[in-house]
C-alpha cells in the first residue's frame, strides 16, 4: 500500500462536509439520512442492533436533508 493512501485512512483527517439536499415542503430544520433510517426501521418494528448507530451516523455524514436555503429562505 502507497504512503499516501496510508495517510488518507488516518482517523484524525477533516472530512469533507455531508451533501445538502433541499427538501421543501417534507423536512423542516435539517436530517440527517441516516436518521431518516433509523426512524423509518423502527416504525416498521424493526430493533436497533449495535452497529445501527454507526450506519446512522456514516449516513449522516454522507448526506442530510433541508427545508430550506442556507440564507434562510424557501
Amino acid at each position: 500500500m502507497s504512503e499516501a493512501r496510508r495517510r488518507s485512512r488516518q482517523p484524525n483527517d477533516v472530512r469533507k462536509p455531508a451533501h445538502r439536499t433541499r427538501l421543501p415542503g417534507f423536512v423542516d430544520g435539517e436530517i440527517g439520512l441516516g436518521d431518516v433510517v433509523k426512524h423509518a426501521t423502527r416504525t416498521i418494528g424493526i430493533k436497533p442492533c449495535g452497529s445501527c448507530e454507526e450506519r446512522a451516523r456514516k449516513l449522516n455524514e454522507w448526506i442530510t436533508f433541508t427545508g430550506r436555503r442556507d440564507d434562510g429562505t424557501d
